[in-house]
């Protein structure tokens, strides 16, 4: 976290700033420093990675005066001010602007630095919630965030941008792990409800009484939640645990709004778990009328063990981010473990690829690591997952194979398709058209 946010130290002391500096930079962290507020302000805009530390009484603009430019800036920007003056009026009217906190000359060092921990830790999560926010605002960003070449995430993609442009209520169901939420993010953020609010409710996660009253409020009529949903999307998580007492207001609260003149300003989007723990489908789960209403439009992500191609695809991509994160060589696939990811159950789908490639990715920083002793266990007890692999036609499989070897073959050699050429014996021809076929191209190999 300290490499990723700058303190920013001004003084007009240099002697000051430059022993801060040095301390700070001694416990980790990038420092810069500016002799004065006006140059400062220059450089730093309303998602600025660093944190300020500045000294009160200066020449031109002071420490007073540059909180409040900082605050118009950005008024979630982590200020710590100094002053060598002991003035407490003067701190308490620092900390009612919006200070992040406050140090009396002569300061501990220690004390400034922990300071300077805490609101770096404070920036860091303000930025990384700002990010996020813009992300799951944007259609595009999350759209490309539903990875994978094969014929069913393509459909699924477009299913996306054909429903986001409806006004209807949409139920997704699908298996754990398999980015229905994602996709719920991704029909509000393509389509007209675009930068209106998303509200999320989690059935599961209520009693029967909170949730009533997190959906109807105190008064059984309309709750906070429903009305800032308005003119956006409800988004109800885990629909099946809705208690039969909240189907039936529910059901009353729709049927409200559908009936409005000019059409309804509540959408909902219903998310379905489906565990394969019981035998009652989500249509014998939710009373009729409610089913009907919530599943006007329907969505259901394939399971990872479905996707074929995708599996080593994702992999793949996955080592490379993990490797990155943790900074070692991303890990090769060796061909038996390719043939083992392919037949695997994928019981908790792309969170389990998550992990195993995290966990790949850990293992091969100590030199060692097998994926297949890691993969998840195709118990004989599980014959649901033998017959799924088993009803695959071998084509599947063998493309899913050769795809995988191309690609890693790629990038072992950087793109050169002389090298490639000689390891996999194929003609350039050959290998030419089963790029196209799989859809690789050299540029992202090179370099």
């Amino acid at each position: 976290m300290a490499d990723q946010i700058t303190i920013t130290i001004v003084d007009d002391e240099q002697d000051m700033r430059e022993s801060i500096s040095q301390w700070l930079s001694l416990s980790g962290y990038k420092t810069k420093t500016y002799s004065s507020a006006d140059l400062a302000l220059k450089d730093i805009d309303s998602d600025y990675p660093g944190i300020i530390i500045s000294d009160i009484k200066m020449p031109g603009t002071d420490g007073i005066s540059f909180l409040k430019k900082l605050q118009k800036i950005d008024s979630a920007l982590p200020v710590i001010l100094i002053t060598g003056h002991g003035d407490v009026a003067m701190a308490v009217e620092s900390m009612r602007i919006g200070a992040y906190d406050f140090l009396e000359k002569p300061f501990n060092p220690e004390r400034m630095a922990e300071l300077a921990k805490r609101a770096v830790h404070t920036r860091y999560l303000t930025l990384e919630n700002r990010a996020l926010r813009r992300e799951l605002s944007d259609g595009t960003v999350l759209l490309r965030k539903l990875m994978g070449t094969s014929s069913v995430m393509a459909r699924l993609r477009e299913d996306i941008l054909d429903l986001a442009q409806a006004d209807g209520h949409v139920l997704i169901s699908g298996e754990t792990g398999t980015g229905k939420s994602l996709i719920a993010h991704a029909l509000h953020a393509c389509g007209p409800r675009q930068g209106k609010k998303f509200i999320t409710v989690n059935c599961a996660a209520y009693t029967e009484d909170e949730l009533a009253r997190r959906l109807f409020g105190d008064d059984g009529n309309v709750s906070a939640f429903i009305d800032a949903s308005l003119e956006g999307t409800l988004c109800l998580e885990d629909v099946e645990s809705i208690p039969a007492s909240v189907q039936a207001r529910l059901l009353a609260l729709i049927t409200k709004f559908d009936l409005g003149k000019e059409g309804s300003k509540l959408r909902i989007i219903a998310i379905s778990n489906e565990t394969g723990n019981t035998d009652q489908t989500l249509e014998e789960t939710l009373r009729q009328d409610l089913y009907y209403r919530l599943a006007a439009m329907q969505i259901a992500p394939p399971p990872l063990k479905a996707r074929g191609e995708d599996i080593l695809l994702l992999f793949n991509r996955y080592l490379e981010n993990f490797a990155d994160e943790y900074g070692c060589e991303k890990p090769e696939v060796a061909a038996e473990d390719a043939a083992q990811l392919l037949q695997a159950n994928w019981m908790g789908n792309i969170r389990q690829l998550i992990n195993l490639a995290e966990r790949t990715v850990l293992q091969s920083r100590r030199g060692n690591y097998s994926i297949s002793k890691m993969l998840p266990s195709n118990d004989t007890d599980d014959e649901q997952a033998k017959d799924d692999a088993a009803s695959k036609p071998l084509k599947e499989h063998v493309e899913a194979f050769e795809r995988m070897l191309i690609d890693n073959t790629m990038r072992r050699h950087k793109g050169s398709i002389q090298s490639v050429m000689a390891e996999l014996s194929l003609p350039r021809r050959t290998l030419n058209e089963k790029m196209a076929k799989y859809r690789l191209s050299r540029s992202n190999y090179v370099g």
